[in-house]
């Protein structure tokens, strides 16, 4: 599947979720209140986008277009929503650590058939990856030491927190608990 088949179908699912109001937190009928900035870089792509969230993950329906377009499997194009906890934990951590500018994204979505690819290469991926819900993240931060980055994300205990010193990268998702 192509980038803009893909995101057009997923726009005509988006507009469809927000309509029915199954997608309730991430969704603001009346504007973004309480905005917060939140950046990123897509290092495989080179896509960026800064855009406002409230403390309740609810953001405009285009901005929550344009992050879950450059959170897609930048492999195959897909695009799937992007689990607002996830863009709520990354604003406080961000808070937590006090440094500003765009999260650096390795990973964010990844397609069943990307993870399995993935799996099948020897890549150490799991096979129910948290990035397959869209509530998962690799990242790092300029301006903020890979260590600190793991030890803030660890002390919100908003989810899972993995810490690749070698690859340069924290994963972050809204699993339950827990560190590697």
């Amino acid at each position: 599947m192509n980038y803009s088949s893909s995101r057009r179908q997923f726009v005509k699912k988006a507009m469809m979720l927000g309509a029915t109001g199954i997608v309730p937190g991430i969704w603001s009928s009346n504007g973004v209140a309480g905005i917060e900035g939140l950046a990123f870089l897509n290092l495989h792509t080179g896509e960026s986008l800064k855009t406002a969230i409230n403390q309740n993950g609810q953001m405009s329906p285009e901005e929550v277009i344009a992050v879950n377009s450059v959170l897609r499997d930048h492999r195959s194009g897909e695009i799937h929503l992007i689990d607002p906890n996830l863009l709520i934990l990354l604003t406080k951590l961000q808070d937590s650590v006090g440094v500003k500018g765009p999260f650096h994204v390795i990973s964010g979505y990844r397609s069943p058939t990307t993870n399995a690819k993935m799996k099948a290469a020897g890549r150490g991926v799991a096979t129910r990856s948290l990035h397959l819900q869209g509530k998962a993240i690799d990242i790092r931060l300029p301006g903020c030491e890979l260590k600190t980055l793991r030890d803030a994300a660890l002390a919100l205990k908003g989810g899972g927190v993995g810490y690749y010193a070698k690859s340069n990268f924290v994963h972050i998702d809204t699993g339950r608990v827990r560190y590697w």
